[in-house]
């Protein structure tokens, strides 16, 4: 007998149907050794030992594994599938040739996801966002879910979704779905999107725990405003590390679209959870031993790297000098097209990396040069050597630099003025960022970071004394083309956050000035 079901696969954040096939030939012995699955279409090796956990689980769970000649295919059939998530439906489909599922032929209003462990139990898989979303297009109506993965999947509008504990669960959902009245199914999960999004803006830190330093605040608002790539450079100790996990607290909510893309990437990871829907901006921090693939995302069926899981989010690198250069020069691209292509010999993908860049760095080896409080031990040579690790190609990339001094005694123990809440510098950074949005209006871009070269004679012209000023700082300080753009990008960040449309000289100043620190370590 011939079974049909549905199932789905996953590659890069978007997910294919998959048609499994299941052919059952009654074989003329008794034994289990007369019995045998073949698995066909491109399976690979997770596939093809799903053969063992499906017996397993079918017979542990109450059923009969037929004693038959049995052949699942897998259509299409040129694609390569991976992964566990076909245990369930192809589970559903053995069951289904065998007769255990009644008259039906076929599950073709269900789409079914799952692991099987051996005693039928259904457990979590990768990549339910996106196959949920790809059963809604499909027009789908029914999709069954291992428990873990429900609240995943049901964030989408549009699909029922049911999910299963075991084996035997799946198959009543599967026989009440497709034969029983519609007063006789169980009732799918439904989420409440607004509930969800109400956590947002949960944060455990605030800026207001930060003392002193309050210039490099400044121009953490500043780039927070318009999603400008920021390199903090000071010696240890002096709080970059903290200023840097709480600039998520003062960037913008996430709104529920840009949270599903985000949540997508996370679930082809695996690293939603129970959650359902990623509510609050990423922030990543890998350690500067990570790999190449790991930054930007790899493997045989590629997978998303750090600057994808920092989607609309924070990507820090510590210790920058510290990473791999080769590992640096790869953040080229997607730090200027906000997205990343991996090519394989079998599939090329691209994940979206749309991320705020912010590192931190010591100004020599030891952290101490310039510090007026103590002594640098480096030689002229090692400094060179140490800042030499980031190149000029990816030092014009970052707009803003800015120095983070140690902070003095007094303000550590609480005197002088109460610092600022992130409560209130993001109101000015939302407000920044409407203007923003308001400008913009159909121009495929929401921050003034993204602005390319049209957006820049359109939106940042200035008059002739601004471009005196300017002409100086570039001939002081022997400025790149591209560091000309990021001045201009910068000054209007900070023409929005005053609210005015004009750039003025103050602008101009302020922004050269978040540039003048590469010509002090990097000359």
């Amino acid at each position: 007998m011939l079974f049909c079901t549905r199932s789905a696969a996953v590659y890069g954040i978007d997910a294919d149907l998959v048609e499994v096939e299941v052919d059952l030939v009654p074989s003329r012995g008794e034994s289990d050794a007369t019995a045998s699955v073949t698995i066909v279409g491109l399976p690979d090796l997770a596939v093809r030992e799903s053969r063992e956990r499906i017996r397993a689980a079918i017979n542990n769970s109450g059923f009969f594994f037929p004693f038959s000649r049995t052949t699942v295919n897998l259509a299409p059939a040129d694609v390569r599938k991976e992964g566990a998530s076909f245990d369930l439906p192809i589970a559903l489909g053995i069951l289904g040739a065998n007769g255990d599922l009644g008259a039906l032929t076929g599950l073709e209003k269900v789409l079914a996801v799952g692991e099987l462990a051996l005693d039928g139990r259904v457990r979590p898989v990768r990549g339910v966002l996106p196959i949920a979303m790809r059963a809604r297009q499909a027009r789908i109506e029914h999709l069954l879910v291992p428990e873990e993965n429900a609240a995943e999947a049901a964030v989408v509008t549009g699909v029922n979704v049911y999910p299963v504990a075991d084996l035997r669960r799946a198959v009543e959902t599967a026989l009440a779905l497709e034969s029983g009245e519609a007063s006789q199914r169980p009732a799918p999960l439904r989420l409440d999107p607004h509930a969800l999004m109400a956590h947002r803006d949960e944060y455990a830190v605030d800026f207001r725990e930060v003392r002193g330093q309050h210039a490099a605040k400044r121009a953490l608002e500043v780039a927070s405003a318009g999603a400008h790539n920021i390199l903090l450079i000071g010696p240890p100790g002096s709080g970059k590390t903290m200023l840097a996990k709480r600039i998520p607290t003062i960037l913008p909510p996430l709104e529920f679209e840009a949270a599903l893309e985000l949540t997508k990437i996370y679930s082809v990871a695996g690293l939603t959870g129970r959650v359902g829907l990623v509510t609050q901006r990423p922030f990543r921090s890998p350690h500067h031993t990570i790999s190449d693939a790991g930054l930007i995302g790899g493997g045989a069926v590629p997978r998303p790297g750090e600057v994808s899981l920092a989607h609309h989010g924070v990507l820090f690198l510590d210790e920058l000098p510290e990473f791999d250069r080769s590992v640096l020069e790869v953040l080229r691209q997607p730090l200027e097209d906000q997205k990343v292509t991996i090519s394989r010999a079998a599939m090329s993908l691209t994940f979206p990396s749309s991320f705020m860049l912010v590192a931190a760095m010591n100004p020599c080896p030891c952290g101490f040069w310039n510090d007026p409080t103590r002594e640098c031990h480096c030689t002229p040579l090692q400094i060179r050597r140490y800042v030499g690790r980031i190149s000029g190609p990816l030092l014009d990339r970052i707009d803003i630099h800015i120095d983070v001094p140690a902070v003095k005694f007094r303000e550590l123990t609480g005197e002088g003025p109460t610092a600022e809440s992130s409560a209130d510098i993001r109101a000015r950074v939302m407000q920044a960022r409407e203007r923003q949005r308001a400008r913009f209006q159909g121009e495929g871009i929401f921050a003034n970071a993204q602005m390319q070269p049209r957006h820049i004679r359109r939106f940042c012209r200035i008059d002739a004394e601004c471009e005196r000023m300017l002409e100086n700082a570039v001939a002081r300080l022997g400025l790149s083309a591209r560091a000309i753009d990021r001045i201009l990008k910068v000054s209007r960040t900070i023409a929005d956050l005053e609210g005015t449309t004009e750039i003025r000289p103050a602008h101009i100043a302020e922004a050269v000035g978040y540039r003048s620190l590469d010509r002090v370590y990097w000359t």
